[in-house]
């Protein structure tokens, strides 16, 4: 009847033989700075990224400006600064305009991971030019004048430059992360 108070001591014996704790390897306070450490490693190299993009966008969105400020004050814009970077140069406007809209085109729409900033920026030319081809299928109905209809057709196209160049800083970055 005195099995359980021998079983009780034979069990606190044993846990009495049992060896001290193993040390630990470090404390909480090298596990803080590994972690900070690893941390600032990590943000590191996004927080870089996400500036190169942003650079990028604001960038695009300078060119628009001088270039549209430049066709207002009825200067031509140079032909260097319209070259989209990530589509070759073909001898035509037409072409390379074209050349530019199928590259959009193999683009996703809406990439699964966006950024506020360079998203922003693809949004508000994406309805620039909307508006262009509002404008510019009204000038056909109703037979504007040629000119009318060219300068049209060149604000589309360094629109869409302008998209290809922010589009492709962001396929950049999505594959650099």
């Amino acid at each position: 009847m005195h099995d359980d108070l021998d079983q009780g001591r034979a069990l606190s014996r044993a846990l009495r033989e049992l060896p001290d704790e193993a040390t630990r390897p470090y404390d909480y306070r090298e596990f803080e700075r590994r972690a900070q450490a690893r941390a600032r490693r990590a943000s590191g190299g996004v927080q870089a990224l996400a500036a190169a993009v942003a650079v990028l966008a604001v960038a695009a969105a300078a060119l628009y400006m001088r270039l549209a400020d430049q066709r207002a004050d009825g200067v031509a814009p140079p032909a260097a600064a319209v070259a989209p970077v990530a589509v070759a140069a073909p001898a035509a406007p037409a072409a390379r305009a074209d050349a530019m809209e199928r590259w959009l085109a193999t683009l996703p729409s809406d990439p699964a991971l966006v950024r506020v900033g360079s998203r922003a920026a693809v949004t508000g030319l994406e309805d620039r030019i909307a508006q262009v081809d509002d404008l510019l299928s009204a000038a056909r109905a109703e037979q504007a004048q040629p000119a009318r209809v060219s300068e049209l057709q060149e604000q589309r196209r360094r629109l869409v430059g302008a998209l290809v160049q922010v589009r492709y800083a962001e396929t950049l970055a999505d594959a650099a992360r």
